[in-house]
């Protein structure tokens, strides 16, 4: 009994060793079986935040500041072919009224000789260097703003740009002013035409002395609403006789006392609508003649 037991035990041992070998056999291995180390565990990952739950981080202090007062991005460069854009002047000159006309203005300047051909000559009581060439605006018959031109002695200027100025203002009309050699320096002629002059070097009207036309001191104004009229009554102009007496009331008329007389009046010029027994209606004078 003995033997058995023990040789039972002895087969026990052996296939328990056989086991074992072709254990280590399947796994490779040529040593004794080890323990496999326990697998890595994968490192937690923090899942990311969404944005909705993401505070903002505070700008910085440049950052503020850009955000109070906004830089203007600069602009690319043009390309060639694109123009710059338009700079406005410093001091741009106002528009004029969308309802009104545009303000008066005037300009005096010196005369060449050769815009005086009819109306000076050798002779003339004051050279051409002593007169002035006015440019200025004046409220035509048409209720419209147009540019005219006298020739007045340098020592008058002032006084005419004054005068026009309030007769401007007051849109009392002008027919017509331009200088008279436009009519080859024919006096008839520029009245005929209702044309409102200055200098001329030709003697007064029924005189054979200077007028103060001669001089640039003299103005003739509207002539056909304002007609010479001689003693007897009659007008040398047939289209001004409905003019003749006074007072008138129409448009461009000069009367006894009426704010265009008294204009001229405050600056020392005489009207010849005041003369005795002659009536010079256009006329206005300084110092008389």
């Amino acid at each position: 009994m003995t033997r058995v037991r023990m040789g039972s035990v002895t087969r026990v041992r052996a296939a328990l060793a056989l086991t074992a070998c072709l254990a280590v056999a399947a796994c490779g291995g040529s040593g004794p079986a080890t323990t496999p180390a326990p697998d890595p565990v994968p490192p937690t990952v923090s899942p990311a935040p969404s944005k909705a739950a993401t505070p903002p981080s505070s700008p910085s202090p440049s950052a503020s500041a850009s955000l109070l007062h906004p830089v203007s991005p600069t602009p690319a460069p043009a390309s060639p072919s694109e123009a710059p854009p338009a700079v406005p002047s410093a001091a741009p000159a106002p528009a004029p009224s969308a309802t009104g006309p545009p303000e008066f203005s005037a300009k005096v300047t010196r005369i060449a000789r050769e815009r005086l051909e009819h109306s000076w000559r050798s002779g003339c009581p004051v050279p051409v260097r002593d007169l002035r060439l006015v440019t200025m605006t004046y409220w035509g018959f048409d209720g419209r703003p147009h540019l005219g031109e006298l020739v007045v002695h340098e020592d008058v200027t002032g006084d005419v740009v004054t005068v026009f100025r309030r007769l401007y203002g007051w849109r009392w009309p002008i027919y017509r002013m331009e200088l008279v050699d436009v009519y080859g320096g024919d006096d008839f002629d520029s009245i005929d035409a209702g044309n409102t002059s200055a200098f001329n070097c030709r003697p007064a009207t029924g005189s054979s002395s200077w007028s103060q036309h001669a001089y640039g001191r003299a103005i003739d104004l509207n002539p056909r609403e304002n007609p010479y009229v001689s003693s007897d009554g009659s007008v040398a102009h047939r289209n001004a006789r409905k003019f003749a007496r006074r007072p008138v009331d129409a448009p461009g008329v000069i009367n006894p006392g009426d704010r265009v007389v008294r204009a001229f009046e405050r600056l020392g010029w005489e009207w010849g609508g005041y003369w005795s027994g002659i009536k010079d209606y256009q006329h206005f004078s300084k110092g008389g003649g």
